[in-house]
């Protein structure tokens, strides 16, 4: 009697014992199934504020800092590297407070610290194209450069060119206030230009000088009714860099579906933020499961194909619980594979859309490359700014023979 309850408890632990092996086996094989997944299409991140945290504890002094073992923000290259990321847009963002004032100074100022930071550091690479991103090295992290706002250009096409020039490679045409040439979603405290409405004349050609450098179009920010005239008349597909899904998070911020639908047939993409607080999202808790059924809602609404990833929006600690750093993306990738994602729409997600958005863009420069630059200045009197010169021909002087 007692060999046969040894004998049974021997072939229970014997069973206990090849079932845990089972379940370690699948979650090694599940850990490196999405390792594999992450390898072959590494992560192109598409907004970070590093850049301005960097002016504001540093005051863009790199000397003081390591970025490497950075610990004053969730963001650093150890952790970029961790998490398997290819590429990176980093905001040259200034705050819409200099909008009519010094907004070009800061903006260069920012474009300067990104630019010297991924020149500083070897596990960076500066690139300013869609090959230029395929081509960076496996142990290389591509740098690039967004503007937050088109307070940064000042009303002038000109210094809009100029940015193109020093690797801008998308703007967002507005952040948290109207232009003279575009309505923001937010409203703006200093009620600077409140009664936009829309895209102005003058943001028409933003956008056609835009789509003729082969500069992407951010609509984050924008209000819709900006969204909607610049969905009808751009010819390249846009990019929201940090936005969410309006029915999940009720912020005005956010995107309504009837943008959404409007975005499938740009053929352009959502980048999802990962930094997301409470009040982007109607005051619920951003954690992982809430960004996966906000990537699961716009995969329903229009496709997995108009989906890409932001990453970590502001370089802040304190972010999404589940998604901290780039160390947690893994656990996103597994549960959405769980969830019947197929590794086609995951290596989108994290990287071929976006490479299909940016070529497109380029395609429509080259098809562009005959045309003029175009050069409509606003009119002075739609700009409230009192330093702005009005240059004028000089009086004509009379000669006497």
């Amino acid at each position: 009697m007692l060999v046969n309850s040894q004998g049974v408890l021997l072939k229970l632990l014997l069973w206990l014992l090849i079932l845990l092996c089972g379940v370690l086996r699948s979650c090694s094989s599940d850990d490196s199934r999405v390792t594999r997944i992450m390898m072959q299409a590494r992560i192109i991140q598409g907004h970070s504020n590093l850049p301005f945290k960097l002016r504001l504890l540093y005051q863009n002094k790199l000397s003081k800092i390591d970025l490497r073992t950075l610990n004053t923000t969730n963001t650093n290259i150890q952790k970029l590297q961790a998490g398997l990321v290819g590429a990176q847009f980093w905001s040259a963002f200034v705050s819409c407070d200099a909008q009519d004032k010094d907004a070009v100074r800061l903006t260069l100022e920012q474009i300067d610290v990104i630019q010297r930071m991924c020149k500083t550091y070897d596990e960076f690479e500066m690139v300013t194209s869609s090959q230029g991103i395929v081509n960076t090295p496996t142990n290389k992290i591509a740098c690039l450069i967004g503007i937050q706002g088109g307070h940064s250009i000042d009303s002038s096409l000109a210094a809009l060119r100029a940015y193109y020039e020093l690797g801008v490679r998308y703007m967002a045409l507005t952040n948290a206030c109207n232009t003279p040439w575009a309505q923001s979603s937010v409203e703006s405290e200093d009620q600077l230009y409140s009664t936009v409405n829309g895209l102005t004349s003058f943001g028409n050609k933003v956008v056609k000088e835009m789509n003729r450098l082969g500069m992407m179009i951010d609509l984050s920010h924008a209000s819709q009714a900006t969204a909607v005239n610049v969905l009808k008349i751009s010819k390249a597909p846009v990019i929201f860099s940090h936005a969410l899904a309006l029915t999940v998070c009720q912020r005005p911020k956010n995107i309504p579906d009837d943008i959404l639908q409007h975005l499938r047939k740009n053929k352009g993409i959502v980048m999802v933020m990962f930094h997301a607080k409470p009040e982007d999202c109607a005051g619920k808790p951003v954690n992982i499961a809430t960004l996966i059924e906000i990537l699961d809602y716009i995969r329903n609404v229009v496709s997995s194909k108009n989906i890409g990833l932001s990453g970590n929006d502001y370089g802040e600690l304190q972010v999404s619980e589940g998604l901290e750093n780039t160390l947690k993306y893994s656990s996103l990738i597994q549960k959405l594979l769980d969830k019947g994602w197929t590794k086609k729409e995951v290596r989108g997600i994290l990287r071929e859309n976006f490479l299909r958005v940016f070529r497109a863009v380029e395609k429509v420069r080259d098809e562009s490359a005959s045309l003029k630059p175009f050069e409509d200045q606003i009119t002075q009197r739609l700009v409230v700014n009192k330093c702005r010169l009005e240059l004028k021909p000089p009086p004509r002087i009379s000669v006497l023979n």
